[in-house]
């Protein structure tokens, strides 16, 4: 289950001469469109990332559609209510293509 997002604008060119996104544009639209569904009223804090790729460029008018496993949780030796998972985000082109995959540390509050 995933969320798509459909694009268009300008942005850089890319080597065969077409616009593509700025790459950190693509990352923000990844992991925001993965909170209604993964993560939405429940991260205390971003803690970082520890993996970012970018395989594929984005072109203007690609339709992106994205998803988030679960890697790991464990428990926050320091906040009890609170845990820290490892969440990896993909994105894919309307081709199916990856186009950008994170992987994300985070503190979430536990149930």
């Amino acid at each position: 289950k995933g969320n798509a997002s459909s694009l268009s604008g300008k942005g850089g060119n890319s080597n065969s001469g077409k616009p593509l996104f700025n790459s950190m544009f693509t990352l923000a639209l990844l992991v925001g469109m993965s909170v209604p569904e993964a993560t939405h009223g429940t991260t205390v804090a971003n803690l970082g990332f520890s993996e970012v790729l970018f395989p594929k460029p984005v072109y203007p008018g690609d339709t992106l559609r994205a998803e988030t496993i679960i890697l790991e949780r464990r428990e926050s030796k320091s906040r009890p209510t609170q845990g820290i998972v490892t969440l990896q985000h993909v994105a894919y082109n309307q081709r199916g293509d990856v186009v950008c995959k994170a992987t994300r540390q985070a503190l979430m509050k536990k149930k």
